[in-house]
């Protein structure tokens, strides 16, 4: 009987190991998963940070540049009367009439206002800037008939 109960005490031992054992790897285990979902939500938070900061960034930038767009007429550099100036936005700036203001225009001028290091032309400017050196600008009229006219 001794040898049963060496046998029994021994069983109940191991399983007592296992489940000591199993319930040592299953706190690991869910200590080193917080661990990884807490570095995961750090890094989250400080890319959503940068992201935010970048869009508040850009933003400005934005904004800056079409208060510029608009202000330029009045720079002290312009080399045009801000009162020929006209402006459009988009896909061009600014439109010019130079002796607009003396009753007599000299020329039509296409302005684009570029700000910051990086700023250059769109496609769809590279291509009206094309388009207005190959001469292809011409002159369209539409006459609409007013109420009451036949």
């Amino acid at each position: 009987m001794e040898t049963a109960a060496i046998i029994a005490v021994s069983a109940v031992v191991a399983i007592l190991v296992i489940i000591v054992a199993s319930y040592i790897m299953k706190l690991n285990y869910e200590r080193r998963f917080k661990d990884w979902c807490d570095a995961e939500n750090l890094k989250w938070q400080t890319d959503m940070d940068q992201a935010r900061k970048s869009a508040v960034q850009q933003s400005r930038a934005v904004l800056g540049g079409k208060f510029t767009e608009q202000m330029v007429p009045f720079f002290p550099d312009f080399k045009y009367d801000p009162t020929e100036v006209r402006f459009i936005g988009s896909p061009v700036d600014l439109i010019v009439f130079p002796g607009l203001a003396k009753g007599d225009p000299q020329e039509v001028v296409i302005l684009e206002v570029k700000t910051g290091r990086s700023a250059g032309l769109t496609a769809a400017q590279k291509k009206i800037r094309q388009l207005i050196e190959d001469g292809m600008v011409r002159w369209e009229e539409i006459h609409q008939r007013g109420e009451g006219e036949t």
